[in-house]
């Protein structure tokens, strides 16, 4: 399990200082961290079962992720977040703009993905470009982290490569992963590029 947990975990990331009002009742901060990962580390073993080569990375399947992942511990699993939210000062895209902005992610990147590559490079250049966007979106009020890091591992797997490995992005080098999602509010993918490259 540790394995598996260092696969899709980036040190600082996603790290809650409040428990949310949750299905289960949990009030500890240590509880409610184990019953997320135990939903994210059984979604993305049912995930690996269902991927074929012609799964398609759409908005409705990021939704899936967080859904399938979540759905015992919150009742807002699988849709978009409905507060506005920050991050060492940084302003996400406000709520009530997420399904339009969602949209144009799906129909401008996710859509143009290719079915399947020919070289290497062009799929990191993509993992990164929809890891950025994605987390700079922020379309859930919890675990966006998470739900990219399952995607990048999905992206990666249909095209026969091994799980990412986000647990080499040090704590030293976490804010360098914040300045590449943000980079993304400019179309510059080559820093998350960089990032994907290193761990892929």
């Amino acid at each position: 399990m540790p394995y598996l947990h260092s696969k899709y975990e980036v040190p600082g990331d996603d790290s809650q200082h409040e428990v949310l009002p949750n299905l289960l009742g949990i009030t500890s901060i240590k509880a409610i961290h184990k019953v997320e990962f135990e939903g994210f580390l059984k979604a993305q073993y049912l995930l690996i079962d269902e991927l074929t080569t012609h799964t398609v990375f759409n908005f409705e399947y990021i939704k899936h992720i967080h859904q399938l992942s979540l759905l015992k511990v919150y009742d807002f699993a699988g849709q978009f977040r409905t507060v506005n939210m920050t991050k060492g000062g940084f302003l996400f895209p406000t709520a009530k703009f997420l399904p339009t902005i969602c949209h144009d992610f799906d129909e401008q990147i996710l859509q143009k993905l290719p079915n399947h590559y020919d070289n290497k490079e062009k799929l990191i250049a993509d993992i990164a470009k929809v890891h950025a966007e994605l987390l700079f979106i922020h379309p859930f009020r919890e675990a966006n982290g998470r739900v990219a890091r399952v995607l990048a591992n999905m992206m990666a797997i249909k095209q026969g490569y091994d799980f990412l490995d986000f647990y080499k992005i040090t704590q030293r080098q976490f804010e360098e992963y914040i300045m590449a999602v943000q980079s993304a509010a400019d179309q510059n993918y080559q820093p998350m590029t960089k990032i994907i490259s290193a761990i892929f």
